[in-house]
């Protein structure tokens, strides 16, 4: 068994698609019915005894000194690159920090502390099966619990990729090693980190998956799914149009 020792929050996107409320506030500093997406991230690492945890922030990135106020073991990393490049750009300037890792997104809701449980067998993803049909990244497992290949345009059942893994100090090493060189010496800067080890150097990795259950968690994606969970944005959205 491995332990995580440590987290990395991407943190840096414009979240165009959360227009118009991201106009003045980033999207993991949200509020859904008054609490922020990323206060439930942190607290969900703590609940774990996690505590050294890497910010990454690029857009609107003065708003993230909130959390340095209040939570003290944070470390903000500055992304320069968001504006231009895919998130690869935002794994890649926290990739001294992958050994031991957990990296997620800080535009989540977790409900469920119990899915960021430090201790794991083998690198990979946060998964929920599914058997109806999904546009998101979808993986395929063999029996001994391994990841065989991955979908990027979803299926009919497989495991769903979420946006919380874990990462060994062996595959954090590796997986550094692969950023530089897609980043670095291939200039591949438009393509998402999770392409890096999905994709790019896939047969490098045994992955392994970490089965969670609807409603653990929730990837806030559109203003439309931010109204659903919380109708006050409603209101906003109409006063904006106006």
């Amino acid at each position: 068994m491995h332990t995580v020792k440590r987290a990395i929050i991407l943190a840096a996107g414009v979240g165009k698609r959360m227009r118009p409320i991201t106009e003045t506030t980033p999207k993991p500093m949200i509020k859904v019915n008054g609490v922020r997406m990323m206060d439930t991230v942190i607290e969900g690492l703590y609940a774990n005894g996690i505590y050294e945890i890497y910010v990454v922030v690029g857009y609107l990135k003065k708003r993230f000194r909130e959390l340095t106020e209040k939570y003290k073991s944070i470390h903000i990393i500055e992304n320069p690159y968001y504006e231009f490049c895919n998130n690869i750009s935002s794994l890649y300037v926290a990739r001294e920090h992958l050994e031991d890792a957990i990296v997620l997104d800080g535009d989540q809701i977790i409900y469920n502390n119990a899915i960021l449980a430090k201790e794991f067998e083998r690198s990979g993803y946060n998964t929920i099966w599914t058997d109806e049909r999904t546009n998101e990244w979808l993986m395929q497992v063999n029996e001994k619990g391994i990841v065989t290949s991955c979908s990027r345009c979803g299926g009919t059942g497989g495991w769903q990729l979420f946006s919380i893994s874990r990462w060994s100090a062996e595959d954090g090493k590796k997986l550094k090693r692969h950023l530089e060189e897609e980043f670095e010496e291939k200039h591949n800067n438009g393509i998402y980190w999770d392409d890096v080890v999905m994709f790019c150097h896939f047969d490098e990795y045994e992955l392994g998956v970490r089965p969670m259950v609807a409603g653990d968690i929730v990837e806030v994606d559109s203003f439309d799914e931010l109204v659903s969970l919380d109708n006050s944005y409603l209101l906003f959205g109409k006063e904006q149009i106006r």
